[in-house]
């Protein structure tokens, strides 16, 4: 398919059916967020520095300043450099060096705070920004936390998928700033409004009321603070995996799908896997895969961090344990949200 620039290439992913196992029997469908030029945050970045150029927000030339470890960095880099605009990435110590690689390449200017805040990375990131946007006034800054251009730039992913599968019964994400799970729900319940909507979380995040743990080893989803963007009525069942389980999900996901992806994919692979064993065979299951495994290298994928982490093994129960919401988790469980509706 022909494009006249990089940044028309972003979106239209492919969206690919997987193998899965014995158990199954509701199809389950992977889109390959990650085949953008540099992963899922793509998509929100062009849309979010396009609608800020069209309403005058970011003017022509000024500096654009946003807070990310990962592939939104990358994301704001590739458009924001392309389009002509100096780009700050704010992040900490949590960066692989390929991300740093990437940023630095694309002309980035990089500031790494060296201490946590008092909610964790996330605050500290959001105190140096802040200091950044005194110090350049007219600068832009996406706020992929609370702008609703961020879910917003997944109504084309809900078309893509509606496009490719005629139908979506469950949707599967991974959940962070919440852009790309509230975002393609909301959008996908226009075509079907009883699909059901299942969170991928890590145990540590205190998305949905788990006690923050800052030292969790998995990038890429969860949180120490809730964003904006998180919809929660949007939501009816949220997983959690520890940082073994994800890992190991993820090993899985490349042995048995040759998918090399990152945690959160690997985290979503185990969930849409698990819940095809569930539902009916008439069901599609629409998993969302957000990041390559290339960020992850030097962690889940080297033996060495691994057992440096006190990983010795790499474990994956065949199914969750069902849990009430308000149970403090700590390997993989499953609660269903206030007033949701289970799927059949």
């Amino acid at each position: 398919m022909r494009y006249e620039t990089l940044v028309d290439s972003i979106g239209q992913t492919p969206t690919v059916r997987l193998r899965l196992n014995q158990q199954a029997r509701a199809k389950v469908y992977a889109k390959l967020e990650m085949q953008n030029p540099f992963g899922m945050k793509d998509r929100v970045a062009k849309h979010i520095i396009l609608e800020a150029k069209k309403h005058g927000i970011l003017r022509d030339g000024a500096p654009i300043i946003e807070s990310s470890s990962g592939t939104m960095a990358c994301g704001v880099a590739l458009v924001g450099t392309y389009l002509g605009h100096e780009v700050h990435i704010v992040t900490d110590p949590r960066i692989d060096s390929i991300t740093m690689a990437k940023l630095h390449s694309l002309g980035c200017h990089i500031h790494i705070v060296n201490k946590m805040g008092t909610n964790g990375w996330q605050s500290a990131r959001l105190e140096r920004l802040h200091e950044l946007l005194n110090d350049m006034p007219g600068a832009f800054w996406p706020q992929q936390y609370d702008n609703p251009n961020n879910p917003n730039a997944y109504r084309l992913l809900a078309d893509e998928a509606i496009a490719d599968l005629g139908h979506v019964d469950i949707l599967v994400g991974s959940i962070g700033s919440g852009g790309s799970l509230c975002g393609s729900a909301r959008a996908l319940k226009t075509y079907n409004p009883n699909m059901q909507v299942v969170a991928v979380d890590c145990a540590g995040s205190v998305i949905f009321g788990q006690p923050d743990r800052p030292e969790r080893l998995q990038g890429g989803l969860g949180n120490s603070l809730i964003a904006g963007n998180v919809d929660h009525s949007l939501i009816d069942e949220v997983h959690w995996l520890n940082d073994e389980e994800a890992f190991a999900a993820t090993h899985e996901l490349a042995r048995h799908e040759k998918i090399f992806a990152g945690n959160s994919s690997g985290s979503v692979y185990a969930v849409a896997r698990w819940l095809s064993s569930q539902v009916s065979e008439q069901m599609n299951i629409l998993a969302i895969f957000p990041d390559r495994g290339d960020r992850y290298v030097s962690t889940l994928y080297n033996p060495d961090y691994l057992l440096d982490k006190g990983i010795r093994t790499l474990k994956l129960s065949r199914e969750p344990q069902q849990v009430d919401y308000d149970t403090v988790v700590h390997s993989w469980s499953y609660a269903q949200m206030i007033g949701a509706e289970k799927y059949v």
